[in-house]
């Protein structure tokens, strides 16, 4: 009979356990703002990151619901893995090593011009890029 999940298989991982960790870390602080997002009454758009809305308040609180989805449904993930997967935790390190690169890149360096204003997630995946390359090491590395 076939099952949503596959068979455990924790002998497959041969990295540092710390790296399965910071994935079951990263998933929870994934969950977090998606829940935010998701159910908050502006989805954190003016409240956390102190967006001026304008006109287009329920566009950008309709992307943050969106975005919010997104976040809860990757966090599942992770956690998925960290708990039950850990031998995908090298590639889930790198999938979100390429997104905040991908995140980091765009509201750092490909910002409209004049723009300044950087809301609490933009400083957080800035800091996060060396973290997750630290533990993505690791996690490939084989344990003595």
């Amino acid at each position: 009979m076939n099952s949503l999940l596959p068979a455990l298989s924790l002998s497959a991982y041969t990295g540092y356990w710390a790296s399965v960790v910071f994935l079951g870390l990263a998933g929870i602080l994934t969950i977090v703002p998606g829940l935010i997002h998701s159910f908050l009454p502006d989805g954190g758009a003016e409240s956390i990151a102190r967006l001026k809305l304008g006109k287009q308040r329920d566009v950008v609180i309709g992307t943050f619901r969106w975005a919010g989805a997104t976040q809860i449904v990757w966090g599942l993930a992770m956690l998925a893995v960290a708990f039950r997967y850990p031998m995908l935790t090298p590639l889930f390190l790198l999938l979100i090593l390429v997104e905040r690169s991908l995140l980091v890149t765009r509201w750092w360096l490909l910002k409209p011009p004049g723009k300044s204003h950087h809301p609490p997630e933009h400083y957080a995946s800035a800091v996060l890029l060396p973290v997750v390359a630290l533990f993505l090491a690791l996690s490939l590395l084989g344990r003595a």
